[in-house]
């Protein structure tokens, strides 16, 4: 067992990140078969491992390939990502669901306050018709966890939804629209409102179901559509069980057990110190029986303030059901 538990993680501070992250990296070292074979691979003896710049990054194809686990458990969850049917999809075994929820609410309610101030309301198509999805879960469970009786999903109501909203925006009521990409769009395509006091908060999700956006062109119409001052968008996947959140302009921060490095796209094992472009490293300790150290193909770039942004995907990485191309 690492003394590195949930309640330590998510009671740190972002200066406590880095001693947290060395002591799991031992824990996962000795007790994931796989990340052991991979470090081992690199030659990196975990004794000279002093910092998180040296710490080895997972390559996040190995979730498709492989059980990412430390020791043997049987998983409370089990969650997928989304894919068609010519893609093998990630698999990402959760030995404690309380950890999953324990990460995200933390992380939601640092960010923007109690759930119960809101109603929840999730448009998530697609991702309800299908099982394992960590998004659906996260939803779930602040629509619970809300108290309102108004909170829920939607599937394709989006007559229901718009009459619910207005509602809801002519009592003052704070609210939390929560939806995939696509299904934000097409809802907006049908629907001008006027919304004052909604959070709109888009998650990625195009899926090959409609032409391609940018981010911006996404977020440009939504704002006009639905007529809110902001689009809110969380980052997640399905490998990781946190979460970072931007609040209107497409730059992330994360909570503080989570921290997104960058690497040279020519040389993954080159860390580029933040500046300019690069590709993704994610550490998550919320990960604590998979892998807290994963090199994602995400490019992204990190800005002064330690906020960061999505660039777009490395070439030849497989879409992810969650992607969203942004230039």
């Amino acid at each position: 067992m690492t003394a590195v538990s949930p309640e330590y993680i998510f009671s740190l501070t972002q200066n406590g990140l880095e001693a947290a992250a060395l002591e799991l990296f031992q824990y996962q070292y000795r007790e994931n078969d796989l990340y052991r074979a991979y470090t081992d691979a690199l030659r990196i003896p975990p004794a000279s491992v002093k910092s998180i710049l040296e710490i080895p990054y997972l390559p996040i194809q190995f979730f498709k390939s492989h059980t990412v686990v430390c020791g043997q458990f049987v998983p409370e969850l089990i969650f997928e990502s989304s894919g068609t049917t010519q893609t093998v999809n990630s698999r990402h075994l959760v030995k404690e669901s309380g950890i999953y929820t324990r990460s995200f609410m933390t992380a939601f309610e640092q960010f923007y306050g109690p759930v119960s101030d809101y109603v929840v309301v999730g448009l998530l198509p697609s991702y309800l018709e299908r099982q394992h999805s960590s998004l659906v879960r996260m939803v779930q469970e602040m629509t619970l966890r809300s108290g309102h009786a108004e909170s829920g999903f939607y599937l394709y109501e989006h007559d229901k939804l718009f009459q619910q909203l207005q509602a809801l925006e002519a009592r003052g009521q704070k609210v939390l629209l929560i939806g995939v990409t696509f299904g934000l769009l097409d809802f907006a395509e049908q629907y001008t409102l006027s919304l004052k006091n909604t959070i709109v908060m888009e998650t990625g999700g195009m899926k090959g179901r409609r032409e391609e956006w940018t981010r911006e062109e996404v977020h440009a119409f939504l704002k006009e559509r639905l007529g809110t001052a902001c689009i809110h968008a969380e980052y997640g996947m399905t490998e990781l069980l946190s979460q970072a959140y931007s609040k209107c302009d497409g730059l992330f921060e994360t909570p503080p057990w989570m921290k997104v490095l960058l690497r040279d796209e020519n040389d993954p094992f080159q860390l580029t110190a933040g500046k300019g472009a690069g590709v993704m490293n994610i550490i998550d300790l919320a990960n604590i029986y998979s892998c807290a150290f994963i090199a994602t193909e995400d490019i992204g770039r990190i800005h002064a303030d330690g906020r960061f942004e999505v660039l777009g995907r490395l070439d030849n990485s497989a879409l992810r059901g969650c992607s969203l191309m942004v230039s």
